[in-house]
């Protein structure tokens, strides 16, 4: 959370970090890096509140950061973690092509592009824009919108079975969209009228140029209180802290290698699973993730560009080792990254990178399982849902005129750990978008949503169990609605630790609960619905943490009161007879009478007939 200081309180205790020979004041750092944040978490604030999309408006897919002329990350406001990476590519483009000399004040730039401008994916469009001080660029104000559509061969511009980045949608390498103050109407036209959603596009990026305008004033507002001096002084000593803070981590783990491998179902086209392996070497206070013995470049759109493994590395280490510092340059600096090139965490151009998010979870999951050789045992954790999957409605016809694509990411259950069980029904990792309400989406689009629920029996049994993943199930309420879907982890569950149960496994199921239910592939793609057809997607549970047989009987049958266990399962499990001893031991909790999901069931708080009484 950020704090509530003054910028006057702000100029006397930052300038005394600069006048004490630097990092010598950590009360002045603190409030100084305080002030950073405070500008992009203001930013951030009014990109989600002016936006029109629902996408950002509702979902808060979107982020913020601050940097320097040298292209450096000062701050960035706590939203998605993966967007880093295309917000440090975006200002690192611009600066590779444009010379700052070559920059006017007034002037705001966008791009996408994941080979030409250091983004992740099509869909996540960059501003930047500069800030000048005594007639010269001193810093960047740059965020991330990422739009439900940008062009390409589906609705939403990502699928899973892209072959190449041609497919994926409108590619922007750096381009001068603001000049000098005055916004190219014709690019803006040319632009949103290659997406499905013109308006909608039209508006955000409107709203995206004037965010950085706004953080562009308060950082002029900064400098005019502290001076130019003690500001980029302050900033050096502050980038200088977090490496240092880093290595100082880095120096108390063990020295030595670890491994740890996680897998994709398969490389987004078909086939047999591909591997994502991360090995951590650790000596002295140097730290490298390596990647070698990952799978080569994927045919499908699940291949992982630079910029987008580096942000989930280096939000994997700070959670793991320093989560109190602020992310910001002086930590990546501190990290050797080892990918060879031709691998999905290094491919080549022209490769599709669409469905990039869904690797990076699970890059993050193997970096979480490499540090269980390192952490202390209070600190592992079993692996989680570790995945982003999409569920993607579109149709020719919406509450207002126009068509729409209505775009939503859905979490799961996160892993146990060694005294608590896994958080039920979250996103995990690199992702941090909110859920688009049922009533915001049934008043926007000609869908109707069934269920939102918590999955029976999703959570890996344990000592500490998995938490649950979720149910979601939406309905179309008029013909020619086209459905997508990327998802992940139909045959590969989350790995529990310690002897806990790997967590269930997603599904995406057509008509659910009807004669004619079908069960299809996580990689379903344009597929036309009729008026009245629900889509199902269940999304997968956390490992378990432990002996499934150490667990409480007071916690076995909280999970079976709750419905979050049934009977079946809880028996399978934990045995017959500890099930029946934590039953007697709590008179509140009967055998749940739920069909459990491994038969055929349905998911806590359904629609579907069940008589639970607990639901």
């Amino acid at each position: 959370m950020t704090r509530d200081t003054g910028l006057s309180r702000g100029r006397g205790t930052a300038a005394a970090v600069v006048a004490s020979g630097s990092l010598h004041d950590p009360v002045g750092m603190e409030v100084f890096s305080n002030q950073l944040l405070s500008i992009t978490e203001d930013m951030g604030n009014l990109l989600v509140r002016s936006s029109f999309s629902t996408n950002i408006k509702e979902r808060r897919d979107c982020s913020v950061g601050l940097f320097d002329v040298r292209g450096r990350l000062i701050a960035q406001a706590s939203h998605v973690p993966l967007h880093l990476g295309s917000l440090l590519g975006g200002v690192r483009a611009v600066l590779g092509r444009y010379d700052p000399s070559e920059i006017k004040e007034g002037d705001a730039f966008i791009c996408n592009d994941p080979y030409l401008a250091g983004g992740t994916h099509i869909p996540d469009i960059a501003l930047v824009t500069p800030v000048f001080g005594d007639g010269s660029v001193r810093f960047f104000t740059a965020n991330i919108g990422h739009h439900s559509d940008f062009g390409g061969t589906v609705p939403g511009s990502i699928s899973c079975k892209s072959r190449s980045i041609f497919e994926e949608g409108l590619r922007l390498p750096v381009i001068r969209l603001v000049r000098e103050g005055r916004l190219d109407e014709s690019l803006l036209n040319l632009i949103v009228q290659n997406t499905r959603e013109p308006a909608d596009r039209a508006l955000d990026l409107r709203a995206q140029a004037a965010v950085n305008e706004k953080g562009a004033a308060m950082v002029r507002n900064l400098v005019a209180r502290m001076g130019i001096d003690n500001v980029e002084q302050s900033i050096d000593d502050i980038l200088t802290y977090t490496g240092n803070r880093l290595r100082k981590s880095v120096a108390e783990l063990k020295d030595g290698s670890y491994g740890f491998t996680t897998y994709l179902d398969d490389d987004g086209i078909g086939g047999d699973p591909v591997p994502l392996q991360a090995t951590v070497r650790v000596d002295g206070d140097s730290l490298e993730i390596d990647f070698t013995g990952s799978g080569v470049q994927t045919r499908g759109a699940m291949n992982v560009t630079e910029s987008a493994l580096h942000a989930t590395v280096f939000y994997s280490v700070k959670t793991l080792l320093c989560p109190e510092l602020l992310p910001n340059s002086g930590f990546f600096d501190a990290i050797k990254i080892t990918s060879p090139e031709g691998t999905i965490t290094r491919p080549r151009f022209p490769s599709p990178v669409g469905a990039r998010s869904i690797t990076c979870q699970k890059i993050a999951g193997a970096i979480f399982g490499a540090f269980r050789g390192l952490l202390p045992e209070e600190k592992v954790m079993a692996s989680g849902n570790d995945l982003l999957p999409a569920m993607v409605f579109s149709g020719p016809y919406r509450k207002r005129p126009g068509t729409y694509v209505y775009v939503e990411t859905i979490g799961g259950g996160s892993g146990a750990r060694y005294d608590t069980d896994g958080m039920d029904c979250v996103h995990v990792h690199v992702t941090n978008t909110s859920n688009l309400p049922a009533e915001a989406l049934e008043h926007e689009y000609t869908l109707r949503v069934d269920e939102y629920a918590c999955v029976v029996d999703s959570g890996g049994p344990g000592r500490r169990r998995g938490g649950t993943g979720i149910a979601r199930q939406i309905r179309s309420l008029h013909d020619d609605t086209i459905f997508s879907v990327r998802s992940d982890s139909h045959f590969i569950g989350a790995a529990g630790v310690d002897g806990g149960h790997e967590g269930g496994k997603a599904r995406l199921i057509q008509n659910s609960g009807t004669p004619c239910e079908d069960i299809l592939s996580s990689r379903t793609a344009n597929l036309v619905l009729p008026n009245d057809q629900s889509m199902r997607l269940e999304t997968p549970g956390g490992g378990g943490y432990g002996p499934p047989t150490e667990r409480s009987l007071a916690l076995i049958a909280r999970d079976m009161r709750d419905g979050k266990t049934s009977h079946g399962a809880a028996e399978r499990a934990y045995g017959a007879e500890l099930v029946a001893q934590a039953l007697a031991a709590d008179g509140n909790a009967p055998p749940s009478v739920r069909p459990d999901r491994n038969r055929g069931g349905t998911t806590v708080g359904g629609k579907h007939g069940t008589d639970d009484p607990y639901i």
